[in-house]
Order: C-alpha cells, then structure tokens, then sequence
C-alpha cells in the first residue's frame, strides 16, 4: 500500500470512530413516587409490591429516582428488579426514614460520584429542615457513565414539600445552585416529586427560567396520559388533575417520548402517584 493510500485508511478509520462516538445516547428515565410501604388495606405495600414490579418492568429505565420508599420497602423492590442496583440514604440519616432512591441498570450505567443534602439553610446537616416544613427534605445525585458510550450526566432525585411554598421555592433556588456548582456544564436529569404543577408555580419557574432546566414533558416529541395529572391518590383524586411529578433536563439533550402511566389492576393502584417516564437522547 502507498503512503498515501495508507494515511487515507487511517484517517477514513479514525473519522468513523469518530461518527461512531457522535451517535446519541438513548436513555429511558423515570421517576416514580412509591407511597411509602404501610400494612393497611386496602392499599398495603404487599398487595402493591407486584403493580410497582410489573410497571417498572414494563417501562424498563435505565434510570429510575424514586421518593418515599423506606429502607424495607426498597429492598423489595430491588429483589424484584433483577439487573438494577440502588443507591440512596434515608432522609433522617442511615436507613432511616424516607428515602430519595436512584435505581439504575448495571450493564448500561456505571456510578462514578454520589452525595447526598438537604433542602435547608444548613443542607450538609442530616435531617435538617429550617424553612417552615415540618418533615425532611433532601436530595440524593449520581455521576453515571454510560458504558457502551462513555457519555457522563448526573441523575439528581427530590422531593419537595407539599405543605409551604416558601419551602419549595427556597429548595428549588437551593438546587439550581448546587447543580451549578457541582455538575458544571456536564449534562444533567432532575427528578422528584415537587409538589407543585408545572408551569403553575414560583418553584418551576425558578427551575426553568432562562432554560436553565427544561422540561422533558413539554419538550417532548411524543407524549401519552397528555391532561392527566400524576397525583391519583389511589383512584380518588379526578384525571385531570396536575402534573406535579417532573423530568428536567440540562445540557444537549433531546426529549423524544414521555409516558404518565396508569397501569392498575382492578381497582388496585400501585401507588398514590402515576409514575412518569421520559425517553431521552443526549448528543
């Protein structure tokens, strides 16, 4: 082969490489309030426990924050995930307590950071709450790389308060400066349940001024349950409520699908919540 016939091959070689890196990566996100575990009927964690398996499983996320779920509870529902792992830290400290939960599935994602705060004027200080609300709030992040890409986003999971609003909005200033500190330009998924409807109130505008964050919901090129809202309180609240479970982006990403699932047995819910799910890519 001539030199020059050999630098061609080289370089037609390290530009397809280079194609092949550029493709997106397609990523199916999820958050899901759990309704914390309890034994009463008619809406106990065990008659539950299998709607929650059966509609993870159907949506299938890579990535999954949950809110609510105690130390027990979670156990359950990793023994019933086979493939995902979790990580999370009860609000109160330890296992105790309600956690923020990030599942996640090994042979697609690998963590290489996580920390944990909460949404007060002192966030390092485990339990604490300072702003009028009478339980913990926190948040718990992940640093994932995509294995087959090597592609790095942080996944941060939330639940904000439903009783003050000067809470939520003080949390919602409060995370928007700590994902700027911490994840810098590094692309980034926001969950939770924030216990305020999207595009309603001071907490999202503060989120999404500027596009600091967007909104995979709205942004999105497909969408299903469009109208419902994602607090049902199990089957009790009307459909047309509002959409207080989010999926916020930031960076280079594209909202492809988003789903606010309905999926129940009979008259059974597997939670109070409807759990959303969006289908990403980032480029």
């Amino acid at each position: 082969m001539s030199p020059r016939l050999f630098w061609f091959a080289v370089l037609s070689a390290l530009a397809l490489a280079g194609a092949v890196r550029a493709e997106p990566t397609a990523l199916t996100v999820m958050t899901y309030n759990l309704r914390f575990a309890s034994e009463t009927p008619p809406n106990a964690w065990p008659a539950r426990r299998p709607l929650v398996r059966d509609v993870v499983r159907r949506l299938a996320p890579d990535v999954l924050g949950t809110q609510e779920g105690l130390y027990p509870q979670l156990k359950d529902i990793a023994a019933d995930l086979p493939g995902y792992a979790w990580i999370g830290l009860g609000r109160e400290g330890g296992s105790r307590g309600e956690f923020m939960a990030v599942f996640y599935r090994t042979d697609r994602l690998e963590p290489v950071a996580f920390d944990h705060f909460w949404l007060s004027d002192t966030p390092e200080t485990i339990g604490s709450a300072t702003w009028g609300n009478r339980y913990k709030r926190m948040v718990t992040w992940v640093r994932f790389r995509v294995r087959d890409s090597g592609a790095e986003f942080y996944f941060w999971n939330t639940h904000f308060d439903h009783e003050v609003p000067l809470a939520r909005e003080k949390s919602a200033a409060l995370l928007k400066r700590r994902v700027a500190e911490v994840a810098g330009s590094t692309p980034v998924l926001l969950v939770g349940d924030f216990n305020s409807p999207a595009g309603e109130n001071p907490a999202y505008s503060l989120l999404t001024d500027g596009d600091f964050f967007q909104d995979a919901w709205t942004r999105a090129q497909h969408r299903t349950g469009e109208g419902l809202g994602t607090f049902n309180d199990f089957g009790k609240t009307p459909q047309g409520g509002t959409r207080i479970d989010w999926i916020l982006f930031r960076g280079p990403w594209e909202s492809e699908s988003a789903e606010i699932a309905t999926d129940k047995t009979g008259t059974q819910y597997p939670s109070d919540h409807y759990p959303v799910a969006a289908r990403l890519r980032l480029r």
